[in-house]
């Protein structure tokens, strides 16, 4: 992802949990704040009801994450697992074994929801790269390379 204009890529797995946790907040969630701040405020003055505070806070919190869902689900793509694998390069969704220059061997599986972060060191460095591919990582903690051992998708 060149600049900070375009959606993030999504497996069709990542997609699918993010609109079953929006229904979730959007539904129960949503229903059981309100639930909660009728019944703080039925406990009398609101200057010093601190599980009205709270139950207010929390509706703020959970009102924010759904428009982070509702934002990222928006401008989302779903990537093409088939030919991302037919194309033998590193792609959202994929996972891939290393071998790091000091011998350590690790799997990451580059994904938008529950992995490695296309956008992270590791994964801007993968991106695009096909086993063989040696590669620099510039890290919080200092750079290292490592080779690609092998790229196939996640499960």
């Amino acid at each position: 992802m060149a600049g900070g204009n375009e959606g993030e890529l999504l497996t069709r797995a990542a997609h699918e949990r993010l609109v079953a946790e929006l229904a979730e907040l959007e539904g129960p969630k949503r229903q059981e704040a309100v639930e909660a701040i009728a019944t703080a405020r039925a406990h009398g003055d609101l200057s010093e009801n601190f599980e009205y505070h709270a139950a207010k806070n929390e509706q703020g919190l959970l009102e924010a994450r759904i428009r982070v869902l509702r934002h990222r689900l928006h401008n989302a793509s779903i990537v093409d697992e088939k030919a991302a694998a037919a194309s033998g390069v590193v792609t959202v969704g994929s996972r891939v074994e290393l071998e790091r220059e000091d011998g350590e061997r690790l799997e990451v599986e580059i994904t938008g929801h529950g992995g490695v972060s296309a956008d992270s060191p590791v994964g801007r460095a993968l991106l695009g790269k096909a086993p063989g591919d040696e590669i620099v990582v510039d890290a919080p903690r200092g750079r290292w390379r490592a080779r690609v051992v092998s790229v196939g998708r996640a499960s």
